[in-house]
């Protein structure tokens, strides 16, 4: 979903020297594989938006992959890219790097400052370990090598697994089958009550093609809308988007995550960039290019 939406953004931008490798192409967890790789193409600038990626279900029932993987990846690449000459490295993280529990919203200088959420620690602990790779590699190199923080994403080309799916995407198809299937009700995980704050993916693909213009960034910035909703709200906002007419319910017995995860985005205005596209207005476009995807049998669910 990011590097599809990055690409766009490049190609809008005029770019077309870009350089892509799908899962299917190139393994990111084989040191060697990404090694010949980096070596061969000699990339000026790396966005680094590949990852294993999941809910809460996902990350909590396979610690040990997301924690494996995704260290793999990072440091596969950062140091490929190093050795190969990259001139910049944009490394993309998670808004889960963050403590549980922290002041809202949630300042860069937050990390490492208390305990992390326990259902999703290992993949949060492999995104800290690589963007701290970014910072001293900088530090110990002088390389431009800086990450940027993403809050939670939805949009074109997400993933709708119907376990392993995000919050967004796996609310469109959970209203989408009910609304089709005539069901009385909606059952979401958890009390409804957290709060979370959601980006759309093009939205966020302009806002790296900006971070990727200055130039002295700082080693770790912020990238979210600054707006909150709690789940509930969210649920709401994609049942009328859908049309389900019939109730939401909630399920406690379900773990809830996190209370609040809103990013503290004032960084990255200081720094010229602000969010464009509203929630709602985002929920629309996405479930219309989801009822588009699963027509033309294009629905990701991996």
């Amino acid at each position: 979903m990011v590097g599809s939406g990055v690409i766009r953004r490049l190609i809008s931008l005029g770019y077309e020297n870009i350089i892509t490798r799908d899962r299917t192409e190139l393994d990111l967890t084989n040191q060697v594989s990404v090694g010949k790789f980096f070596a061969r193409e000699k990339p000026e600038v790396v966005i680094m938006a590949a990852a294993k990626v999941g809910g809460i279900h996902a990350n909590d029932t396979y610690p040990a992959s997301f924690l494996y993987d995704n260290l793999a990846i990072a440091t596969n690449t950062v140091n490929s890219a190093f050795e190969a000459g990259t001139a910049r490295f944009l490394f993309l993280g998670s808004s889960c790097i963050y403590p549980k529990f922290t002041s809202q919203p949630i300042k860069e200088s937050s990390l490492l400052s208390s305990t992390l959420e326990p259902t999703n620690e290992a993949y949060a602990i492999a995104k800290i370990a690589g963007l701290k790779l970014c910072e001293y590699y900088r530090k110990q190199y002088g390389v431009l090598f800086h990450s940027l923080m993403p809050t939670n994403l939805y949009g074109q080309g997400d993933n709708y697994h119907p376990e392993n799916s995000h919050l967004l995407p796996a609310l469109i198809r959970r209203f989408h089958e009910a609304k089709l299937a005539n069901q009385e009700s909606v059952t979401i995980w958890g009390t409804g009550s957290p709060r979370r704050e959601l980006m759309n993916v093009d939205d966020l693909a302009e806002a790296i093609t900006h971070v990727l213009s200055l130039e002295n960034p700082p080693n770790l910035i912020n990238a979210g809308t600054g707006i909150d909703h709690s789940i509930m709200e969210i649920a709401e906002f994609v049942k009328r988007t859908v049309g389900f007419e019939g109730d939401i319910k909630t399920d406690p017995n379900k773990p809830d995550g996190t209370p609040r995860k809103l990013l503290d985005v004032s960084l990255l205005k200081k720094h010229g960039w602000s969010s464009k596209i509203p929630l709602e207005k985002g929920i629309e476009t996405t479930y219309a290019l989801f009822r588009q995807e699963m027509k033309d049998g294009l629905l990701r669910t991996v």
